[in-house]
Formats: structure tokens, sequence, C-alpha cells
């Protein structure tokens, strides 16, 4: 029975962690540019701006949920 409770407690806890993960809000600091969906339509904005800043360290990361 207490394995039992102990595997609940945990799947519960993933199920909450995801959710929270997914839908409790994706906010930058202050100072910073908010947070962008990359899509085929905003691609070549991404690239323009990206490349006009040559002078400055760049750095791109992309993360995926899966």
């Amino acid at each position: 029975m207490k394995r039992r409770s102990i595997g609940l407690g945990l799947t519960a806890l993933a199920v909450f962690a995801g959710l929270f993960y997914l839908y409790g809000g994706h906010q930058t600091p202050s100072g910073q540019a908010p947070l962008a969906d990359l899509n085929s339509a905003n691609l070549s904005e991404l690239k323009d701006e990206f490349n006009g800043d040559k002078a400055n360290v760049r750095i791109l990361v992309l993360l995926s949920p899966t």
C-alpha cells in the first residue's frame, strides 16, 4: 500500500510539473526582449536580426520540449 501511495504521489507531482511548465507563463527579465515562438513566418526576421549584429557575440539556443 505504501509503495502505491508513493507511486501515485510521484505521478501527480510529475503531471503538475508538466502542466506548470506548459501553462505557468513565460516571463523574461526587464530589459530583455520577450520570448518569441519560432515559425516559418518569422524565420527571415530572426535571420536578419542575428546577422545584423555581427560585431557582438551572438548565441542562438533552440529548446524543444520533446
